[in-house]
């Protein structure tokens, strides 16, 4: 393949989306982006092994999309399953609220990294130690002791 005055082996292509998705998966923190990027790595070998170039594309496209199928099969639900009971230990444990922001949260340390506490509906703002009574996204519902 040529790009400008580059002229590249179709391995070499194969490896530089390979290397382009790991580094967009760093960046963002998706797996999917690594599964696509093992479907070029495939199509790479495919590439040294002397296939041609549509059966390349087929061969990324196949392993790509395949290993994201098999991760939302397979993987994520447990993923999903384990977050849960983690979220559920959490239910009932004591944070320490030392004030509360004027649009009703609060920031807190808490398992060593930095949360968002909202009060439960009904809850004074109240500093002081609070039960975590749910977890809504990344946020920590919390009423006073």
């Amino acid at each position: 393949m040529t790009f400008g005055t580059f002229d590249l082996a179709p391995s070499t292509f194969w490896w530089v989306l390979t290397g382009a998705a790991i580094v967009a998966e760093l960046l963002t923190g998706t797996v999917y982006l690594l599964l696509i990027g093992g479907g070029f790595a495939a199509a790479a070998i495919a590439a040294h092994l002397g296939v041609g170039g549509t059966s390349q594309i087929v061969t990324a496209a196949i392993v790509g999309a395949g290993s994201v199928l098999l991760w939302r099969k397979l993987g994520e639900p447990r993923i999903t399953a384990r977050r849960g009971k983690a979220d559920a230990l959490d239910i009932g444990e004591t944070v320490q609220i030392a004030g509360w922001n004027s649009d009703g949260t609060a920031a807190i340390r808490y398992r060593g990294a930095g949360w968002t506490a909202i009060a439960r509906p009904g809850s004074p703002l109240l500093p002081g130690p609070h039960r975590v009574v749910d977890i809504v996204g990344s946020r920590l519902v919390v009423e006073p002791l």
